[in-house]
């Protein structure tokens, strides 16, 4: 019986040392978990302070949420920057100790060539999205940047899949087809970033940290 099982625990290390080489498999699902829990708290804030008074008045408001803005109230548009940044803050803080932590335990890099590789495929789509919503915005079209970054950011995540655990490239689907029902939706964009950057974050976190972390 144990020497069935020693080709077994053979094939096992080499699999494991395989998948070392070719992929950074060192994000933790626990970080994605605390990271839509942040966005879902952000999330709640932003709705919050956005009922107490619109942020940005139009000239002519569509369902596209289309129309010269002629009005934006600072205190509002202060208020919901330093919600994201917050969020921004804090979700990148724990997926830096999380993952320098599991790197630790995975004796794998932390910077390393597929980790490089990694982020610069994440970075290009998420700097193209940036760059898209702040066009949307320049011309009002307000109500098409919460789809449009779902969309952008679960393109990140597909690209950057390549180079690390396929449950990234599965949120990263997850969130383009989001983003593409939210245009169905539009003026519910809250609601699916929620959903997005929030909830499925959440569901996938956990499904990493039970398939790799433990």
């Amino acid at each position: 019986m144990e020497s069935n099982e020693q080709p077994l625990d053979a094939l096992k290390d080499i699999k494991a040392l395989m998948e070392r080489s070719s992929r950074f498999i060192s994000l933790s699902g626990l970080a994605g978990v605390f990271s839509g829990i942040f966005a879902l708290v952000g999330a709640a804030a932003a709705y919050w302070r956005v009922n107490i008074a619109p942020w940005a008045v139009r000239s002519d408001d569509t369902p596209f949420g289309t129309g010269r803005i002629v009005h934006i109230d600072t205190d509002v548009a202060r208020f919901l920057a330093v919600d994201a940044i917050l969020v921004l803050l804090a979700s990148l803080a724990v997926s830096y100790i999380f993952t320098k932590r599991k790197a630790k335990r995975k004796q794998q890099p932390l910077w390393g060539a597929y980790s490089r590789h990694m982020l610069m495929n994440l970075s290009v789509p998420l700097l193209t999205g940036g760059l898209f919503c702040l066009i949307l915005f320049y011309h009002g079209l307000i109500g098409l940047i919460a789809p449009a970054t779902l969309v952008f950011y679960g393109l990140a995540l597909m690209n950057a899949g390549r180079f690390s655990l396929e449950e990234i490239s599965y949120l990263g689907l997850s969130d383009v087809i989001l983003g593409l029902v939210c245009l169905f939706f539009l003026g519910y964009g809250l609601i699916f970033w929620a959903l997005g950057f929030g909830l499925l974050h959440i569901v996938y976190g956990i499904l990493m940290y039970v398939r790799h972390d433990r």
